[in-house]
């Protein structure tokens, strides 16, 4: 079966090669078409590549060319800048000395100029002359030899702040109050130490330029003589405190405490010392105005036959009259028995208030001691380095120290006084009862 194929196949393709002997001519003189075609456009592009080459040379030349040039004029360019730097220094070297002096000169011009800024920012002064600081720290810190102007406004600003100096002067400026709100307001200036407006201590600002009110005013003493001195007419003498300082000590009196800031560093101790000398002192002159109306009522009652038994020498004389009947001796257990009735009520009071001046002194001890142990602790635990941890402890054991003093003083006065008032009515009770007696006896 196999070999009746092959023998198929064969045939068949003899028969296909002898039928079709022209396309293969014809594909051959294509192939050899084709071959010359392309052999015309690699010798132009040999061609081109060849022209291209040139040109490229030809530009490679010329950029050769303008290199070299340009390292010519570089070197040329380098050689005149060292010649300029050379003659550059060489013109310093001559300006330096030259100007050697005044070089010197303007160091201290700008020093002086550097140190009066930093004056002139804190100075009241410049409230009213605003602007001053800018042009000096300009002068202050430019590297090149001050101008004459400059050197003009410097002897300017000199003068300027010596001569206002030692001057009063009125002028309107908005001023900050103590809630940050401005207001317009017209500003008495005492030189360059105080600054003061309806009675108000002003301070400066220097970070804004611009017055502010103190948040808070020194006593009413100072603040007084401020108003007076603000609304006192020119040629017009009037009291005013001036701060040398410019402002410090203004700044320590207004962190002096009052009173009422005073007693509350004494504490709890400090109150309840003072509550106890309120009530003793309270109950005292209670006690002064008692034994001040029975001395008058006694004394009335010595020198009027009316007997009252509103008094306590009226209450003995009724209680002998009605025993009138009885001998000398039941006469007398009957007034002393009336007399130990009035002398309580005489005395009364007079421990406890003694008793208050004594306990006040030991409070104020009590409040030392524990000012001390709360400074000691503030030692233990911060150190000594802060004077200002330690001060709260130091004021309580003063203050309250100074409360107790205060309490104790006045009630031993006060003791002391209704001792001496209660003993002199006793005296007179004893003494009229005596009279009384005699006279019974002598009948």
């Amino acid at each position: 079966m196999n070999k009746l194929l092959i023998i198929l196949l064969t045939v068949f393709s003899v028969s296909t090669v002898s039928a079709d002997p022209l396309a293969l001519d014809q594909l051959l003189n294509e192939v050899k078409r084709n071959q010359g075609i392309e052999g015309k456009i690699n010798q132009e592009r040999e061609a081109r590549f060849l022209a291209e080459k040139a040109k490229q040379q030809s530009l490679l030349a010329g950029a050769r060319a303008d290199l070299s040039t340009q390292e010519r004029l570089s070197a040329q360019l380098k050689q005149q800048l060292e010649a300029n730097e050379q003659a550059l220094n060489q013109l310093q070297t001559e300006l330096d000395n030259r100007s050697g002096i005044l070089k010197e000169l303007s160091g201290v011009a700008k020093q002086a100029a550097g140190d009066l800024k930093a004056d002139f920012e804190n100075s009241l002064i410049s409230a009213q002359f605003p602007g001053r600081t800018e042009k000096l720290a300009e002068m202050a810190t430019s590297k090149a030899l001050p101008s004459l102007e400059q050197l003009e406004s410097l002897w300017f600003f000199l003068q300027q702040e010596m001569t206002e100096s030692g001057k009063i002067v009125r002028f309107n400026k908005t001023i900050l109050t103590g809630s940050g709100e401005p207001r317009e307001a017209q500003v008495v200036r005492i030189g360059s130490f105080n600054a003061v407006t309806d009675g108000q201590y002003l301070r400066y600002l220097p970070e804004t330029g611009k017055l502010a009110e103190l948040a808070r005013q020194p006593d009413g003493e100072y603040t007084s003589l401020a108003e007076d001195f603000a609304d006192a007419k020119s040629g017009e003498i009037a009291d005013i405190g001036i701060d040398p300082t410019r402002g410090v000590i203004l700044s320590l009196l207004i962190q002096t405490p009052n009173m009422f800031e005073r007693i509350n560093q004494g504490g709890a101790v400090g109150y309840v010392t003072i509550i106890l000398g309120l009530f003793g002192l309270i109950y005292a002159i209670y006690r002064l105005i008692f034994l001040s109306k029975t001395d008058i009522a006694v004394n009335a009652q010595v020198n009027d036959k009316t007997i009252s038994e509103e008094n306590p020498l009226g209450r003995i004389i009724a209680a002998a009259e009605l025993n009138h009947a009885v001998d000398v001796d039941t006469l007398q257990l009957i007034i002393d028995e009336a007399i130990t009735r009035e002398v309580p009520v005489l005395e009364k009071g007079l421990s406890m208030i003694k008793l208050l001046a004594a306990v006040a002194p030991l409070l104020g001890l009590l409040g030392t001691v524990t000012g001390m142990i709360s400074t000691f602790q503030s030692i233990s635990l911060f150190g000594t380095g802060d004077p200002k941890l330690m001060a709260s402890g130091i004021s309580q054991a003063l203050v309250t120290t100074m409360i107790g003093l205060c309490v104790a003083v006045p009630l031993l006065f006060l003791h002391s006084l209704m001792a001496y008032r209660s003993r002199s009515l006793i005296q007179i009770l004893d003494e009229q009862s005596a009279g009384i007696i005699s006279r019974r006896a002598g009948k």
